[in-house]
């Protein structure tokens, strides 16, 4: 039986702080400050803010809506979401405690899930809930399949959204599937989606761990009920609105919290050595040398 390849040990980074994590779930709305309260109509595009130590609240108003999530730093853009290492350290869907990750050299939590009311687990099928095994749907794939333009797919509207923060559809990257039902087909591993099963009032909260822009999509697929492509496509998806809202916290919730730090790593890729490969001998992968003085010369090479 295999083993997972990363496992966190006691006080790893990977687990949210379970004291943090649980003062600021007990804050109740009244002592909350809403600083953002919308509702977004479907199969449109939403960016906003949401400053560190804040909590971003997603729910479902109607019914079903399948929802795409795109994060990056909002003091640079160029850190990002990235879907794949927070899918290695988690597995294919998350749920409360899970933390969104960013891309290198920043590898940092983003975000921690703090509330998931649909608890959805893995179904008969193998399948979960927030899923990080695909990705946005796009009007790129839509004409190649189908031969038709459509300029409301996921892709477009988060491209759409964060035109206003000096963002282009090359910032808009791999994104985590809120309500989103998915899994793999048991004999050649091919992707499916599965009905939406989120309820009105259904909700997913995440708790800020540095400055964020966040960017969603309303999938114009709603509940994933109708295909996207193929027999039975042109029927008419379930689309519903979705309701986002931003909290500040009182101080005393986030207690012992701070913004998470960029990784820790700055050797500068071996080229602290020089720029030339190790001669002789490559060094042993368990000789982690000493931590990289900034303020010291360039080191030579071995």
């Amino acid at each position: 039986m295999p083993s997972p390849s990363y496992v966190a040990s006691v006080g790893s980074p990977l687990v949210a702080d379970a004291e943090v994590i649980s003062r600021v779930c007990g804050v109740a709305d009244v002592e909350r400050v809403c600083v953002l309260d919308t509702v977004v109509p479907v199969r449109s595009g939403f960016a906003f803010e949401v400053p560190a130590g804040h909590v971003v609240r997603f729910t479902t108003v109607d019914g079903p809506q399948v929802v795409d999530l795109n994060l990056w730093s909002r003091m640079d853009p160029r850190e990002r979401f990235w879907a794949a290492r927070t899918r290695q350290f988690y597995g294919t869907h998350l749920t409360e405690g899970h933390r969104l990750w960013s891309n290198l050299p920043f590898l940092r939590p983003m975000a921690t899930f703090l509330v998931d009311t649909l608890h959805y687990g893995r179904d008969a099928d193998d399948a979960g809930c927030h899923d990080l095994l695909g990705t946005r749907c796009d009007p790129y794939v839509n004409q190649m399949l189908s031969g038709a333009p459509y300029d409301f797919h996921c892709h477009s509207n988060l491209v759409r959204a964060v035109t206003q923060f000096g963002l282009t559809e090359f910032d808009v990257h791999d994104v985590i599937n809120l309500f989103q039902v998915t899994g793999l087909m048991p004999d050649d591993k091919r992707y499916f989606m599965k009905t939406c099963p989120a309820v009105p009032g259904d909700r997913v909260e995440m708790l800020a761990e540095i400055d964020l822009l966040m960017a969603i999509s309303l999938c114009p697929g709603g509940d994933l009920a109708v295909p996207l492509w193929g027999e039975g496509s042109d029927a008419e998806p379930n689309c519903n609105p979705l309701h986002v809202q931003v909290f500040r916290l009182p101080d005393q919730a986030l207690r012992g919290w701070g913004p998470a730090e960029r990784a820790g790593y700055a050797g500068v890729h071996g080229t602290r050595h020089g720029l030339v490969q190790p001669q002789g001998t490559p060094p042993s992968l368990a000789d982690r040398g000493a931590a990289p003085d900034a303020t010291s010369p360039t080191q030579h090479a071995r």
